[in-house]
């Protein structure tokens, strides 16, 4: 294999038309002309304003507007936890679907918003002057200080939701406005048997047979969204070898880490976080085994959980690659020796070095900061209810360019969202968590750890967390928007015990944090940022930044792959589904499809796979064709993709969509949703 990436120098690539179809482009910066001398697509600005008005942002997610009316298109994965939110320990619309057979019976997503991007400003010079002439500690908070005016005064300025982009690490500050829509609601959903076909054996594997996607609508004022562009339908998919596109919203990549930061993901980072996941995800499957409400209870944690252990699993994979490693290790000392040659870059100095030196700081820090101030200890929603409260009010009373930048004035509308949602908390699957992450609190940290022998003194996990939950009220939605409301001295007085256990580790987790950005975050800031004007002066924008889960558009061609020796085809048939089925989960057909199954078209295409070049995040992504009209709805990657974190495999890095055939298959014999398919232009 070989790497051509970001971080990769000129010597690989000179300009953006030797990336291949590799890139997660920015908007602004879309190799439009590479595109068009290859593939003969015209990609101008007109086809690029139309796409991005119809591209949404979900809550982890990507969806567009694919009618005039406010529906939304992503997949069922993205909606995983509005079907949760609506459903109980006896009815789970994520195992029996859900389809809204008119505008009144569809169902408010409690805790979903949908972004779509308006304006895209660069800030750079801003940012720069803030921070000019001063050491790495002052210029990380003036910086963080400088992000956050400009957030507030676009958000006073122009009524939309303002978010402040680092692009190349920190080379390129981007302010980007964003329309938001907080009236989100459920339109259709498969059964979790065929939109997750395969379960976890077939995730990230390919061929595939998964129905996955969801149907939503955006609504404002208590009427459908009429949004400024919607993407058609083109029902009768891409061809083998088609040019394609994907516009959507790619979560977090690493190309341009130095070899020290990956490394440290290698060494330090990844290994333990596996080995947590895996404990917990064999006490969720055992939870699970106990009643069919516990099934239920546990299935989207579950599922979210096995997703991630398998991408951390084939991210250590990939790191310990000493092929791509060495790769890694020759692109970096290629830059840095064009860095020495360069009188004026030789100036910086060394950040390389300077971020293996703050890296030594983090080994040292991570395990408490991890325990402490991030999940790991506190695995609760309850204790992050009380977190937020608690914070959220205190930092409320200080000037908003002093507080911690999760509860600026831009953060509190969202935050209060989340805390009014009807969602409903588990107690049994509360105390599961919670007592697993005291365990590994202790075994950790160590028994005689000043947290863990405040916490476990005179209790055991266990008892500790049964003693919590079964205390608690932060699970009435009223409660929490009291305490909210009432400020931090309703919070100060009040005496549920998970407000009390955040007050009593907050000083201990802040100063953990505070440490941490002053002594690791904002020396690799800094170092980070002279990575980048090199880079920059070397090489300007032909190359693209890291995935930062911001809109990007990337190209390649539908094409499957060799694997083995064995050619691996771009397109799966339904026919191939029913014979996999083996009648028990996560092989099993639901049975409205098996009563209508000699209804059904088995040549009818059910995914494909392209060269896309996509990460989490870009999940449900428009796959589109020239035109920009809809040809599939991205959802995965084989198992090589993964990889595609730090480096692009192009021989063997591909995405996978549902092809929109099997969608109109679906709604029209399968569903019955006949109003939704003629919206949706499918009759």
């Amino acid at each position: 294999m070989k790497s051509r990436l970001a971080v990769a120098l000129a010597a690989l690539f000179a300009t953006s038309t030797a990336l291949a179809d590799e890139g997660m482009w920015t908007y602004d910066n879309f190799p439009s002309a590479a595109v068009e001398k290859k593939y003969g697509a015209r990609i101008d600005g007109a086809w690029l304003d139309r796409v991005r008005q119809s591209t949404v942002r979900l809550a982890g997610c990507t969806a567009s507007f694919v009618s005039g009316e406010g529906l939304i298109l992503t997949n069922h994965h993205c909606i995983a936890a509005c079907l949760a939110e609506n459903s109980n320990k006896e009815k789970s619309l994520l195992e029996d679907g859900f389809v809204a057979r008119d505008r009144d019976a569809e169902i408010k997503c409690p805790t979903q918003v949908a972004d779509v991007l308006v304006a895209m400003d660069n800030v750079t010079t801003k940012v720069e002057a803030a921070t000019r002439g001063l050491d790495d500690r002052a210029a990380n908070d003036a910086r963080k200080k400088t992000l956050t005016e400009l957030e507030q005064g676009c958000e006073k300025t122009t009524g939309n939701k303002c978010q402040s982009v680092a692009l190349y690490n920190g080379g390129q500050y981007f302010l980007y406005q964003y329309k938001r829509y907080t009236d989100i609601r459920l339109v259709f959903a498969p059964e979790a048997g065929i939109a997750a076909f395969g379960g976890d054996p077939d995730n990230f594997q390919f061929p595939r047979w998964c129905l996955d996607m969801g149907l939503l609508r955006a609504y404002e004022n208590g009427k459908p969204v009429q949004p400024a562009q919607h993407l058609k339908m083109k029902f009768a998919g891409p061809k083998a070898g088609e040019f394609v596109l994907v516009s959507g919203h790619p979560g977090s990549t690493d190309r341009l880490l130095t070899v020290a930061q990956l490394q440290q993901l290698r060494e330090s980072d990844l290994p333990p976080a596996l080995l947590r996941s895996n404990e917990l995800r064999g006490r969720y499957i055992q939870f699970a085994k106990t009643s069919d409400s516990a099934r239920r209870i546990v299935e989207d944690p579950l599922t979210g959980l096995e997703n991630g252990i398998k991408v951390r699993r084939k991210q250590l994979d990939a790191l310990l690659d000493e092929n791509m490693m060495a790769q890694k290790r020759r692109e970096e000392t290629e830059l840095r020796a064009r860095v020495r040659a360069d009188k004026e870059l030789a100036k910086m100095g060394d950040p390389w070095a300077e971020i293996e030196k703050a890296n030594a700081i983090a080994r040292n820090l991570d395990l408490e900061l991890g325990y402490l101030e991030g999940g790991a200890g506190f695995n609760s929603r309850y204790f992050r209810y009380a977190r937020t409260l608690l914070r959220g009010t205190a930092e409320r009373e200080k000037a908003n360019t002093e507080r911690l930048r999760e509860y600026t004035d831009a953060a509190l509308p969202r935050i209060r969202q989340q805390l009014a949602a009807p969602t409903p908390i588990y107690p049994e699957l509360e105390k599961l968590t919670l007592s697993f992450g005291f365990e590994r609190m202790r075994e950790w940290l160590g028994p005689d750890h000043p947290t863990v022998r405040q916490l476990l003194s005179k209790d055991s996990p266990d008892t500790l967390a049964e003693s919590l939950v079964s205390k608690t009220k932060l699970n009435d939605p009223a409660v929490r928007l009291a305490l909210w409301s009432g400020g931090a001295a309703a919070v100060a007085a009040s005496d549920d015990p998970f407000v009390q256990l955040a007050r009593s580790i907050d000083a201990e987790a802040r100063a953990l944090r505070k440490r941490y950005e002053d002594e690791v975050e904002a020396p690799i800031s800094a170092a980070e940022e002279k990575i980048a004007r090199a880079r920059f002066k070397l090489y300007g924008t032909a190359v693209y930044p890291d995935a930062t889960f911001t809109l990007r558009l990337n190209y390649g061609t539908v094409q499957g792959w060799v694997e083995k020796g064995r050619p691996v085809e771009p397109f799966t048939r339904l026919e191939t589904a029913f014979a996999r089925a083996t009648g028990q989960p996560p092989f099993r057909i639901p049975d409205s499809w098996q009563r209508v199954r000699d209804s059904l078209d088995m040549q009818v295409p059910v995914n494909l796979s392209t060269t896309s070049d996509i990460v989490g995040g870009n999940s449900g992504s428009p796959l589109l064709d020239a035109r920009g009209d809809v040809v599939g709805l991205m959802f995965d990657g084989n198992i090589h993709s993964i990889s595609g974190a730090y480096w692009f495999d192009t021989a063997k890095n591909r995405a996978i969509a549902v092809h929109p055939a099997i969608m109109r298959e679906a709604l029209d014999k399968v569903y019955g949703a006949k109003d939704l398919l003629r919206e949706l232009g499918g009759s």
